[in-house]
């Protein structure tokens, strides 16, 4: 590939454009989608489709998708998987890389978001289930638990999120421990069921079987 990951996680604008993304969503009262939620979904997406045996150039393709799937959310939160699939076209165009690797890239970008997201090829299946399993306490940035909605609650909740791949068995286990002083199983499912319905499509595309585990249950 002639333009990488890094070259990416290093570019000024896309660094410029996650900054200020997030800052908007901060303002909106959203939860932390800077550079933690977006390398961890870069990470994630790649270790699912290496582990299953994909080549470099696909984990690397995953992992760039994974850092910039939510640039979008500069110009506004609703619809910012498409809006983020242009500008990932503009920077990556501009950039110099393979016209079949940027579309992979803004296939998977556009197909990530909640009311449109389709694993359309492997890379967007990765980053759905890399980006709809970031659950974790690290991304409530409301102090205030009197305030907290059910998000910041959910989140908080959220003391350990494991997602985990046994190739062997086809499966992919999404395993949390959820403090029910916070938040109660059922809100869980109340925000995040079709999240939950998203990750078992994705991983279907990718012939696995998706799982959740909750608290040391087996709920889907």
């Amino acid at each position: 590939m002639n333009i990488t990951y890094e070259d990416v996680r290093q570019n000024p604008e896309v660094r410029t454009y996650i900054t200020q993304a997030d800052r908007s969503l901060l303002a909106r009262g959203f939860t932390e989608h800077s550079f933690a939620h977006v390398t961890r979904c870069a990470e994630t997406a790649a270790a699912i489709l290496a582990q299953l045996g994909y080549g470099s150039q696909d984990t690397e393709l995953a992992r760039i998708a994974g850092f910039i799937h939510d640039i979008g959310n500069v110009v506004n939160r609703h619809d910012h998987a498409l809006t983020g699939g242009v500008m990932a076209f503009r920077i990556l165009d501009k950039m110099g890389m393979e016209p079949e690797q940027t579309a992979a890239v803004i296939t998977a970008i556009g197909n990530h978001d909640d009311a449109t997201a389709f694993p359309v090829n492997p890379i967007a299946a990765a980053l759905i289930l890399a980006d709809k399993t970031d659950v974790r306490r690290s991304r409530v940035r409301n102090k205030e638990h009197q305030s907290f909605d059910i998000h910041d609650r959910v989140n908080y909740a959220a003391e350990r999120s494991d997602l985990e791949l046994d190739a062997q068995r086809r499966t992919i286990t999404l395993s949390l421990t959820i403090n029910t002083e916070f938040c109660a199983v059922m809100d869980y499912f109340e925000i995040f069921l079709e999240r939950m319905l998203l990750c078992r499509r994705a991983a279907e595309f990718l012939e696995l079987t998706f799982k959740l585990d909750i608290n040391g249950l087996n709920l889907l």
